[in-house]
């Protein structure tokens, strides 16, 4: 299993917040995105994003890695639909805080992490499951609790942010079929934001399987 070091992790998280300072507007959103980071901060510096090897960065501080990553690939495919000539129908602000808080379903609180070591020998042995899911939370689907959390923390979401966080995980998640396969433009998804997130995480998990 891949290992960071204490330097390795404070630098990804010194990166995680930097992204929220340079794209988040100061102001009020800003304030609180820090404040509940900074609230769940433990937890946030050392989760995995994934319980098992064969999944990404299954290792203590692969959750903000990951996130990181997928900022990056976000900035990066933006350029790519523009050069394509897709109009922009969404700002890089919607753009990094969907990228940010994608996958902030998988947070808990520094009491009770979404993710524990998992205590099964048996299934660390043969299944590479470091981690398991903390049962004593109410089961929700990633994105769902992602956007329940940011309620929680009274923080304000654009429908672009809103539908990019619920359907981050493309046709991998069966109830964002009715958003991707339609049968009439007047229904479709208006913004772009969705598929760039989608391609983004794609690619970092891609990426990090192999690491």
């Amino acid at each position: 299993m891949k290992k960071l070091t204490e330097e390795q992790i404070l630098e990804n998280l010194g990166k995680f917040y930097g992204y929220i300072t340079k794209y988040i507007p100061t102001g009020d959103r800003q304030d609180k995105l820090l404040e509940f980071y900074k609230g769940i901060e433990v937890t946030l510096a050392i989760s995995p994003a994934s319980t098992k090897l064969s999944h990404h960065n299954c290792f203590a501080g692969g959750y903000v890695d990951h996130v990181n990553r997928v900022v990056e690939a976000s900035l990066v495919l933006d350029k790519v639909w523009e050069r394509f000539g897709q109009k922009k129908t969404y700002t890089i602000e919607e753009l990094v805080f969907s990228a940010i808080n994608h996958d902030l379903g998988k947070m808990g609180t520094n009491e009770e992490p979404f993710y524990l070591p998992n205590d099964s020998s048996w299934h660390v042995e043969k299944q590479g499951a470091y981690f398991k899911i903390n049962t004593n939370m109410t089961h929700m689907r990633v994105a769902d609790r992602s956007l329940y959390y940011l309620q929680q923390a009274n923080i304000p979401v654009t429908e672009n942010e809103f539908l990019a966080i619920k359907l981050h995980d493309g046709l991998y998640e069966e109830a964002n079929k009715p958003y991707y396969i339609t049968y009439s433009s007047d229904v479709e998804l208006k913004c772009n934001l969705p598929y760039i997130l989608h391609q983004a995480d794609l690619m970092a998990s891609r990426v990090e399987t192999q690491i």
